[in-house]
């Protein structure tokens, strides 16, 4: 089987190979997906792009930070291992600023290959997206490069690297950007990061995407080796992978939970053995910013025993809804408000059809914290995720019919690990062979078909889109197997922008492609 070229095999070819291909990618807007026609595309380097950037309101306010992806040392769940990290920390650093804010930030790469940085969630100017080889060309080693952009709307995002496997060492951080209207009433707030971690403790991601990428297929090399010292057993045709988890089922997320073993999950980098502890006060109320920047686990984030009320997801406002529990796809976002008892309280995340649980405590100063063996196992009841939340009226696009439709079908299986869009794996060095094209100011509606038996939670750059029937408005959103998500976005904000599953596996296997403004 001839696989495609994908992020890491393209950028692991000759420097020289993929910077020529890269740059191409990132300026040539004369490209086509029809044979003998030319089309003409905004790529980022277009000066409409900048124009763009002015339209968006401004505060004045100029927010930096610096950011060094870089290997450190560290220590997670009582192994010590060297991963990747910016600023030498498991959670890269928290940047805040508020609404029309400028952020300008310098990436100064001390690792040992190219990196990237997107802004998982912004609608932002195209040149500042952070995807190596469509908006820009790789940071190389040794070398600096700088984001400069406004921050239009308010909410809870996140910052992690674009290139290759990076993102599922620790190259990751928290955005929050704050609404000088905010007329939310809470006294605290958690800012969270859950990740599920395996890097220097299991393998590495890179191994895990080559062992991924053999499928099921008993005579291929997905099987453990016996000759490698890793084998852990056959019963008949039943031989153990090491990495590749089998039999994970959620009935919520409809069947496979998952692809990967999984050996901690991390609550702002802390493991279970040392969970994070914040401070608190009976009867406060403290706003939970909750961020899931794992690779291939959805969690059940809750209290057990008491209620969260639901109030945004990804970044925008919904109808508040209280719920026992909330379940958060890859790259997805929730804030909740959650009203603090007297002792300890766990903040618990569950992920969804594996092993173990993250979670942290909330102190009020009287009590015994519970040890994690203690906490349920199990968060039932009033279960929801925010595809089946309604958007806030403030934030409803208005009532408009589409002025162009787009159909995109999740397609391939375990057994190849073929995962793709309508059919087609995702090729960096021809990016808009099968883009979706669209041009400024239509309503664009996009019906996401999944023909898998898996669950796919699906990221577009650059926009937030609304679902049908008036709800939530999202970028990120988990599409079940076999189910059809349909959603509507207004096209203004110019260039091209990558869409993909944002389980890091199945990207990297090719479920990606391009909304591709056009001229």
């Amino acid at each position: 089987m001839n696989h495609p070229t994908t992020r890491r095999t393209f950028l692991g070819a000759s420097a020289a190979t993929a910077a020529m291909a890269a740059l191409a990618a990132c300026t040539d807007p004369s490209t086509s997906t029809q044979p003998g026609r030319a089309t003409r595309r905004i790529m980022p380097s277009d000066p409409i792009i900048a124009e763009f950037e002015k339209r968006r309101p401004t505060s004045g306010a100029t927010v930096t930070q610096r950011l060094t992806p870089a290997p450190f040392d560290t220590e997670i769940s009582g192994k010590s291992l060297t991963t990747w990290g910016y600023n030498d920390s498991l959670n890269g650093p928290l940047i805040r600023a508020g609404t029309g804010d400028t952020l300008d930030t310098t990436v100064t790469n001390q690792l040992g290959q190219g990196t990237s940085v997107h802004w998982h969630g912004l609608a932002l100017r195209n040149n500042a997206d952070g995807v190596q080889g469509l908006t820009q060309k790789a940071t190389a080693p040794g070398t600096n490069y700088g984001y400069n952009f406004r921050l239009a709307h308010p909410g809870t995002y996140w910052y992690h690297s674009h290139f290759d496997m990076q993102r599922e060492r620790a190259l990751y951080g928290p955005l929050i950007i704050e609404d000088p209207r905010e007329s939310l009433a809470y006294d605290q707030e958690w800012v969270i990061l859950l990740d599920d971690w395996l890097d220097g403790i299991t393998g590495t991601p890179e191994e895990v995407a080559k062992e991924l990428s053999m499928g099921m297929n008993m005579t291929g090399a997905s099987m453990q080796d016996p000759s490698d010292g890793n084998m852990s057993g056959m019963d008949g045709m039943d031989m153990t992978m090491k990495h590749m988890l089998m039999g994970a089922k959620s009935e919520y997320l409809g069947g496979d939970a998952g692809d990967v073993k999984i050996p901690v999950h991390l609550f702002n980098g802390k493991a279970p053995m040392n969970p994070e502890t914040l401070e608190s006060k009976p009867g406060n109320r403290i706003r939970l910013r909750i961020i899931n920047a794992a690779g291939d686990t959805a969690y059940r984030v809750g209290v057990p025993g008491q209620k969260l009320t639901l109030t945004h997801t990804d970044g925008f406002p919904v109808q508040h809804d209280d719920v026992d529990a909330v379940v958060l796809g890859m790259g997805e976002r929730i804030d909740a408000i959650l009203t603090v008892r007297d002792g300890y309280t766990p903040l618990l995340a569950l992920p969804e059809g594996k092993k173990g649980n993250a979670y942290g405590l909330i102190r009020t100063g009287i009590g015994t914290a519970p040890r994690s063996d203690a906490l349920p196992t199990s968060m039932t009841g009033n279960v929801v995720d925010g595809s089946l939340l309604k958007a806030d009226e403030s934030v409803l696009l208005g009532s408009r019919a589409p002025d162009r439709f787009h159909e995109m079908r999740l397609t391939g299986s375990m057994e190849k690990y073929d995962w793709g869009i309508n059919g087609r794996r995702f090729d960096m060095s021809t990016p808009f062979k099968g883009a979706f094209d669209l041009r400024l100011d239509e309503r664009v509606q996009v019906k996401v078909i999944n023909d898998t038996h898996m669950w796919h939670p699906i990221h577009l750059h650059g926009h937030t889109f609304q679902l049908a029937g008036n709800g939530a408005r999202k970028d990120t959103v988990i599409v079940k197997p076999e189910q059809t998500v349909v959603f509507n976005f207004d096209a203004d904000n110019p260039g091209q922008w990558l869409t993909h599953c944002h389980n890091a596996y199945h990207a990297e296997a090719g479920m990606m492609g391009v909304f591709s403004y056009i001229k």
